[in-house]
């Protein structure tokens, strides 16, 4: 097993909550997490036919079967579950009762509010992180953003894009009949594969509309169960203006940039070095390390986007404490002067004397007009900051 970091958050939850939900998408190893962190909890699969039933048909008496508590994973299979956990944890004392697991969060945010409000906490559990894989000096960024960071890719040798394959289709053909009930999958699966040609970019919700063949209405839709799931994420504007007008919509980014590039139809991490959504797909792995990084904390999501309507752009914000940090990200591996205009222009306009060059290089540098350079590896740098 890969040692997880966010095993600290979950440990210091369970210490205080009643429950704990640990979310995130498939495959990206919560149950591996969790039955490591828990193991002498009973472990319960709701995805197992005879146990849902069981728990559906009667739910009172099967979580009586668990009277020191359990883990209940993809725990959003029997929503009927979720009033009576309330009445479970109410009547206990004991921190870290039920330890809860779900691959939709949408299903399961909507029934804990209902039921669980106040009772559980929650940890988002994204693949793994650099700071987990630990590269090494030899290993490039491409190397990962190919294969991405789903651990049952580092715990065998697998193809990687069958791999890719497999998850997709289990994905749509599973997953999202369970939240809803799309007739024409082909279409879903289509709008996909054009999400991923987006990557990085304005989300334009009335273009995809148009290329997808489906009106706004479904678009958002789509889009939320795509969030939901943790399929995609969107990237919002900061609202700060500086006395500028803004863009207002959000960028789109994967939760895994192997995943986006197996949708694209890259087969071959060779085809990368050349491919035209290159440096989008580095700086959806880079925003998407300092995300998972925080999640594995505990903390919350500070991280934004700044564009005006003149084109001048900051490829990330970090809203920090009474601060906003700029971070440029660039896919190149050699510095130049480019790599510095905007956080020059940001310094002029905000009256602030710091900013960050994230970019696949090796070099480190702390440059005297308050910039500096971080090399891709060094990327967890900016969690700790903020």
């Amino acid at each position: 097993m890969i040692y997880r970091t966010a095993i600290k958050e979950l440990l210091n939850l369970a210490g205080q909550y009643k429950a704990v939900a640990v979310i995130g998408p498939r495959q990206s190893g919560k149950t591996t997490l969790v039955r490591a962190s828990f193991p002498d909890k009973p472990y319960v699969s709701l995805e197992n036919l005879d146990t849902r039933a069981f728990a559906n048909e009667d739910p009172r008496g099967f979580l009586a079967s668990y009277p020191k508590g359990a883990i209940l994973d993809e725990v959003q299979r029997v929503p009927a579950l979720f009033s009576y956990l309330q009445q479970v944890l109410d009547e206990v004392n004991e921190t870290g009762f039920f330890i809860l697991t779900g691959s939709n969060n949408f299903l399961l945010q909507e029934n804990i509010a209902q039921s669980l409000s106040g009772r559980i906490a929650h940890l988002r559990l994204l693949p793994l992180s650099l700071e987990e894989l630990k590269p090494t000096e030899t290993q490039q960024p491409e190397y990962f953003m190919f294969k991405g960071m789903y651990p049952s890719l580092y715990e065998r040798e697998m193809e990687v894009h069958k791999w890719y394959t497999n998850y997709i289709q289990t994905y749509i053909e599973k997953d999202i009949r369970q939240i809803k009930n799309i007739a024409d999958l082909s279409s879903f699966e289509l709008f996909v594969r054009l999400c991923a040609g987006r990557v990085g970019q304005l989300l334009n919700v009335n273009n995809l509309a148009i290329e997808a063949g489906i009106d706004n209405k479904t678009v958002n839709s789509w889009l939320g169960l795509l969030e939901s799931s943790f399929i995609v994420f969107r990237l919002k504007p900061h609202h700060k203006n500086f006395n500028k007008r803004l863009v207002k919509m959000s960028k789109l980014y994967f939760c895994d940039t192997g995943l986006a590039l197996a949708l694209l139809g890259v087969n071959q991490q060779e085809q990368l070095h050349q491919h035209p959504l290159r440096g989008a797909i580095f700086e959806n792995f880079m925003i998407t390390e300092i995300l998972k990084q925080r999640y594995n904390r505990g903390l919350s999501n500070n991280l934004y986007f700044w564009r005006d309507n003149s084109g001048h752009e900051i490829d990330l914000l970090m809203e920090e404490v009474n601060q906003l940090h700029p971070i440029e990200i660039k896919s190149g591996k050699t510095i130049t002067a480019d790599y510095f205009k905007s956080l020059i222009f940001w310094q002029k306009l905000s009256g602030e004397n710091h900013g960050t060059v994230l970019y696949a290089g090796d070099q480190l540098q702390k440059r005297s007009d308050g910039l500096q350079v971080l090399p891709w590896r060094s990327v967890g740098e900016m969690v700790e900051r903020g």
